[in-house]
Order: C-alpha cells, then structure tokens, then sequence
C-alpha cells in the first residue's frame, strides 16, 4: 500500500462523512439562521425559542435521512472491510 492509496482512503472517507452529516447540519444551519432572523426582527432573545424548534426539527431530519445515512456508512464499511480483506 502506497502514499498515494492512503490519501484515495482519507479522500473518500471525508466524501462520506460529507455526505452523511451534509443534509443534517444543512437543516440545522437553515433553521438557526431563520429562527435567528425573526429573533432580531422581533427582538425576543429566548434561548428556547430557538432550541426547541431547531431540536425538532432537526431530529425529524435524521429520522427523514437515516435511511440514506445508512445505506451510505454501509457501502463504505463494506468498501473498506472488502479493501483490507485484499491486502493479505
């Protein structure tokens, strides 16, 4: 096993954390950054004002994504046992 091997391994392990977290904290961001824009609209400074709605809705996000989140930490597990499997 090379360098450059090792770099392709890393390469797409950060592709499939991308992937796998991406949508989540896409959600998370999106929904702090419009619960934080009526915050200053209305100047109400409630903590729970936006942790709760961002609390449910971003674990109905990871409910909506499991699947694909999933299917995805999968294949690359099965990628990676299948690569050390054909070093020996």
């Amino acid at each position: 096993m090379d360098f450059d091997a090792n770099i392709g391994y890393l390469r797409l392990a950060f592709w499939h954390i991308v992937l796998t977290a991406g949508p989540v904290l896409g959600v998370a961001l999106a929904v702090g950054l419009f619960i934080g824009l009526i915050q200053a609209a209305t100047s109400i400074n409630e903590m729970t004002l936006s942790f709760v709605p961002k609390l449910v809705i971003v674990l109905g996000a990871m409910a909506l994504m499991s699947g694909f989140m999933l299917t995805q930490m999968t294949d690359y597990f099965a990628y990676i046992f299948g690569e050390i499997v054909a070093i020996r």
